[in-house]
């Protein structure tokens, strides 16, 4: 029997913990991984993208929508560069990803000898975007590297971690065999901690809970519903943690609602939640104190100040803190929800336009149905009040803030699932980053309904340069292509909505029909976001009633 390539070990190594999709563009760094892969194609599919930075995109879909990893596989040098805006985007939104990076052949690696897709330090600089780095110097190393990788993907917080494989490496034969799958192995807390916490809890007559992606990363909405039920404690949701608790439950409220119920809180727990704000500082509790748990220890530090924390998985230290506070009885606070939810519907009202056509996507999704957002403004309305039903069906780009990250980013999602719908929202700004990716979409028949709003503008640039620097517009217009042209050139349906109730008929067919298709929506100017996204800025003057809609024929 011939002993096993590096390939085949990476193959098999892959297999064995259940990898069973990898993204990726291959080339001469990877041919031997390639030929591996190429004997496996009844257990793994590879998915062949027009752009590495897709790649990453579409393995961090992959991973946020399932929790299981995705894989991405892409050449040195060039490759890896264009593949570290999903990798950027990965880390900052809790994202199991495995990169696959090739290498230089390893006795030239760090020489500048100037081989073929060389770039100084390629280690350092995936070190820098990872939790973990590991670089294979021979076939025996991989296994154990794979090993490695998996236990970082499966402890702690999840982030991306990058495996180097030099193409000698990759080619050479090994008697080392494949790893074995890697269990999971969560952080657990301390029963000390949470005896202590549970307590504080119960003292507390008006406790709120700020969850964030790590309860979505640990699996935990079951173990969060049953504390907060036990507390009569209101649950809001961070961006990230869009959908840990179902939108329509009494006690789930969008995050914005912390500027009402702390006027009164006596006690804030966090979990799973960085709990800073946009620009790093300290979330304002108006001096309640508060409880932080998470996986991640540097998010326990400053510049938080907390009254306790926890260092644990999300799920064991809420079901912990459930099961210690037990199911006495607590006094109703429907009334204060109340007056919460008129508060936020007021505050909501000034952006009437973008939730318009939110309420016509959601409409036409279903309970398990997928929003991946995008920053568009529609978007950035979803980001603050999009209402997800279940964990793992809203997906934004995370504090990367990443422009153009959501379609590639969706067809790794609907690729997870093809059964799955998904719904794609974009910008003309952001969707021109990677709008060849529609190929992806058509040659393997992925059923992503994507919807580009456009209105011929960068919207926020436009919008800064109107409001702040007297209308002095530079660069921020757009040419864009005819959208049913370009559908009609990659072989994919389109459609056109120009009001949200056109929207809502166009995806009662799009939706269910579960092929590929293009629609495109003309807009004007919707009012700004910003004071509800991010505390301190001041609420606009409210544009004209209309002005986001598009009268002009052909536009």
């Amino acid at each position: 029997m011939t002993d096993p390539t590096g390939g085949d070990l990476l193959a098999d190594s892959l297999i064995n913990q259940g990898v069973s999709r990898i993204f990726g563009i291959p080339g001469v760094q990877l041919d031997a991984a390639a030929d591996a892969l190429h004997a496996r194609t009844d257990q793994v599919d590879f998915i062949c993208a027009r752009n590495e930075q897709a790649t990453t995109y579409m393995a961090d879909g992959y991973a946020r929508s399932t929790g299981d990893v995705g894989v991405a596989m892409v050449v040195p040098g060039p490759g890896v560069l264009n593949a570290l805006s999903g990798v950027a985007t990965g880390y900052s939104a809790n994202s199991p990803m495995l990169l696959i990076a090739g290498q230089i052949d390893s006795q030239a690696i760090g020489r500048g000898l100037g081989a073929l897709h060389e770039i100084p330090d390629q280690t350092g600089i995936l070190q820098r975007l990872t939790k973990w780095t590991g670089t294979a110097r021979s076939a025996d190393e991989i296994p154990g590297l794979v090993r490695e990788a998996f236990t970082q993907l499966r402890s702690g917080r999840p982030r991306p971690v990058a495996l180097e494989v030099p193409p000698d490496v990759l080619a050479a034969t090994s008697r080392a065999v494949a790893a074995e799958r890697v269990a999971d192995a969560p952080l657990v807390p301390e029963e000390q901690q949470i005896r202590d916490a549970a307590a504080r809890l119960l003292a507390a007559k008006r406790p709120m809970i700020v969850v964030g992606g790590g309860v979505l990363a640990a699996n935990a909405s079951v173990a969060l519903q049953a504390l907060a039920e036990a507390l009569e404690a209101p649950v809001l949701m961070t961006e990230n943690g869009r959908g840990a608790l179902d939108a329509r439950h009494r006690l789930a409220f969008d995050a914005l609602a912390l500027r009402a119920f702390r006027e009164d809180a006596d006690l804030v727990l966090a979990v799973g939640t960085r709990f800073v704000s946009t620009f790093g500082t300290q979330v304002d509790t108006n001096g309640a104190p508060v409880i932080l748990v998470n996986a991640e220890a540097a998010d326990l530090e400053g510049p938080r100040a907390a009254a306790q924390t926890l260092h644990a998985d999300a799920r064991l230290a809420l079901a912990a803190l459930a099961a210690e506070v037990g199911t006495a009885a607590r006094d109703s606070r429907e009334s204060e929800f109340a007056r919460v939810r008129t508060w936020l519907a007021a505050q909501f009202a000034d952006i009437a336009p973008q939730r318009e056509y939110l309420s016509a996507i959601r409409g036409a999704l279903p309970e398990g149905g997928v929003f991946v957002s995008e920053f568009t403004q529609v978007g950035y309305a979803a980001s603050a009040c999009y209402p997800a039903y279940q964990p793992r069906t809203y997906i934004g780009p995370g504090y990367q803030g990443t422009l153009g990250y959501g379609f590639a980013t969706a067809l790794g999602v609907k690729a997870a699932d093809p059964d799955r719908a998904v719904v794609s929202v974009n910008g003309d700004g952001g969707f021109s980053w990677t709008l060849q990716e529609l190929s992806t979409a058509k040659r393997y028949g992925l059923g992503l309904v994507t919807i580009v709003f456009h209105d011929g503008f960068y919207g926020n640039v436009r919008r800064i340069q109107k409001n702040r620097y007297g209308a002095r517009y530079f660069a921020s217009d757009l040419t864009n292509p005819d959208y049913g042209t370009l559908a009609e050139a990659f072989g994919i349906r389109s459609a056109r909505a120009t009001t949200p109730q056109e929207l809502s008929g166009v995806l009662a067919d799009a939706v269910p029909a579960n092929e590929p298709i293009l629609i495109n929506v003309p807009v004007g100017e919707f009012p700004s976001p910003w004071h509800l996204i991010h505390e301190g800025v001041p609420r606009p003057a409210p544009l004209a009633p209309d002005a986001h809609l598009v009268r002009q024929a052909g536009v």
